[in-house]
């Protein structure tokens, strides 16, 4: 087996396994945007943090205005398992570089430790693991932060919709984003955008809503 075909198995390997992060995502995206995380920061926290157990710690804490250090400390604790994969992870990517060991480290997670460890259950490097690493990694990433960033972005445009009008618009707008979703160049999103704003300029003059419905 080459590298390509060791990175396709170690992709399919965590394929399936990884519909329970996906919905772990979820949970996480709509937690971010109900703790009055922004967008950016949500998706910022997603991509940096990388750790859903630790995420929905400091989440509580982030809303309260707790201090950024106990904030730092819990996530810590709750990420302290990672120190005991770390140990066996070394049997296998300790001779690489070290930029190359953090690279590994950031993707790293809880799923891809078990089915790497019964793929190698010899502790050794060869050279096929860090392709089946990357292959089941690659997969594990998208899928928690797709799920996550979708939930938070989703979540925000919730928020944004106060009154029928705000409703109306924006069934227009994802109407018109699926029947034009066949043109070029992604247009269909310039299409749905502009139905939306004109039925909603149209619905804001001839069916103005009152200022007890918009909140």
């Amino acid at each position: 087996m080459n590298a390509r075909e060791h990175f396709r198995r170690g992709f399919a390997d965590n394929f399936g396994p990884s519909l329970g992060i996906s919905a772990w995502a979820l949970v996480t995206g709509v937690a971010m945007i109900k703790s009055g995380l922004t967008l950016p920061l949500a998706v910022l926290m997603s991509l940096v943090v990388y750790a859903g157990s630790a995420q929905l710690a400091a989440l509580p804490l982030i809303a309260a205005g707790a201090p950024l250090w106990i904030v730092w400390a819990t996530a810590f604790c709750m990420n302290l398992r990672f120190v005991i994969f770390s140990a066996q992870w070394r049997k296998y990517f300790g001779h690489l570089p070290r930029a190359q060991r953090l690279t590994l480290t950031y993707f790293a997670a809880d799923l891809n430790y078990v089915l790497f460890l019964r793929r190698f259950p010899d502790p050794k490097p060869s050279p096929e693991q860090i392709p089946y690493f990357l292959g089941g990694v690659s997969w594990n990433w998208l899928s928690w932060q797709l799920p996550s960033g979708v939930l938070a972005l989703l979540g925000l445009a919730y928020s944004t919709l106060a009154g029928r009008n705000s409703w109306i618009a924006t069934g227009v707008a994802a109407t018109a984003a699926l029947l034009a979703f066949h043109l070029p160049l992604k247009l269909n999103i310039v299409v749905a955008v502009a139905a939306g704003i004109v039925v909603g300029l149209l619905l804001d003059r001839h069916w103005p809503v009152a200022a007890a419905e918009r909140r």
